[in-house]
């Protein structure tokens, strides 16, 4: 799993960290460019993307969440849930490219959700 994540933060650019996360908030498995901690950004998301999934399955009807993107100024995360438990979380700079994360992102979660 680590050589999924280092792999995807090597191919999009502006990538800083990849993570494995179960929905209790939990970290599985990171990547990280830097030093920071990851354990809290997957814990806040993991809320995020409950609520998320909360709103859209049983509010809006629209079924589970595919994939969530945040965009903040210095910051951008991307979500893409795998099978009902977990989740990998992307973090970027702020003005990276989405597509590439989105194609990366996705293609790296169906390859983790066969190790999980």
């Amino acid at each position: 799993m680590l050589s999924i994540l280092k792999q995807l933060v090597g191919d999009v650019d502006g990538a800083w960290a990849a993570a494995i996360s179960g929905l209790d908030g939990l970290l599985v498995e990171s990547y990280s460019a830097t030093d920071i901690d990851l354990s809290l950004l997957a814990a806040e998301h993991a809320g995020m993307l409950r609520s998320t999934s909360q709103v859209y399955t049983q509010t809006l009807s629209g079924g589970a969440p595919r994939e969530v993107f945040v965009r903040a100024e210095r910051i951008s995360v991307f979500l893409h849930p795998i099978g009902d438990q977990f989740f990998l979380l992307l973090a970027l700079a702020g003005r990276s490219n989405l597509g590439q994360a989105r194609l990366y992102g996705r293609d790296a979660a169906h390859r983790l959700e066969a190790e999980l």
